[in-house]
């Protein structure tokens, strides 16, 4: 399984040809939409409005999907400014092989139990860092942490200046201090393969595609 980040919470998934795309609102935010026909479009929160392409399949809703040797997961979750009983949120499970993604987009970081049950194991987990009350911040990155116990973990959503977000974020190294951890490596490709993932929690920068 090959990762790729493209800023905001965008990020693709390539598992044996079958490209998945995460969150490309590119577009609203001053960049170019990385959608290309065929993909497998998700969505942590409903955009304002879709890239071109057709897309192969779009999802933005919570439910079990199946797609070739893909299994999809939408877990419904409180979003990061949704009040205590809204899920406006989506965060999505993907498993590949042996292998599990999941990206949370701007998720509220209290998860409750049934919540966490369904999460189960996961190898990778795509997280926001840049808050300022927009999206998870470190200290809410963390909480969310250690609750899911991934293997490993990918901040997304913090400052860039080529995208304009509409809440200033905190800038990745500010983040990471932050996080109080070291990144295991820095990579604009993260190329997974089973066995290779460690017991203890590490932390990988994927630099914009």
């Amino acid at each position: 399984m090959d990762l790729q980040y493209y800023g905001a919470n965008c990020v693709v998934l390539v598992y044996k040809g079958m490209r998945i795309v995460v969150d490309d609102n590119l577009a609203e935010l001053g960049c170019k939409s990385i959608t290309k026909a065929g993909d497998v479009l998700l969505y942590t929160s409903s955009p304002r409005s879709k890239p071109g392409p057709e897309a192969k399949i779009v999802i933005d809703q919570p439910g079990e999907f199946e797609i070739g040797d893909i299994s999809i997961m939408g877990i419904a979750v409180r979003g990061h400014m949704d009040d205590e009983n809204q899920h406006s949120n989506t965060i999505f499970k993907i498993i590949a092989g042996e292998l599990s993604v999941l990206v949370t987009g701007h998720m509220h970081p209290d998860v409750v139990e049934n919540q966490l049950e369904v999460i189960g194991i996961v190898d990778v987990m795509f997280i926001p860092v840049g808050g300022n009350g927009y999206t998870l911040d470190p200290v809410g990155a963390l909480k969310v942490i250690k609750e899911v116990e991934p293997s490993l973990i990918i901040p997304t959503h913090y400052a860039d200046k080529e995208i304009k977000y509409q809440v200033p974020q905190l800038d990745l190294n500010s983040a990471l201090k932050e996080l109080a951890m070291e990144p295991k490596e820095v990579t604009n490709k993260l190329r997974l393969k089973t066995g290779e993932l460690s017991d203890i929690t590490q932390l990988v920068v994927l630099e914009k595609s």
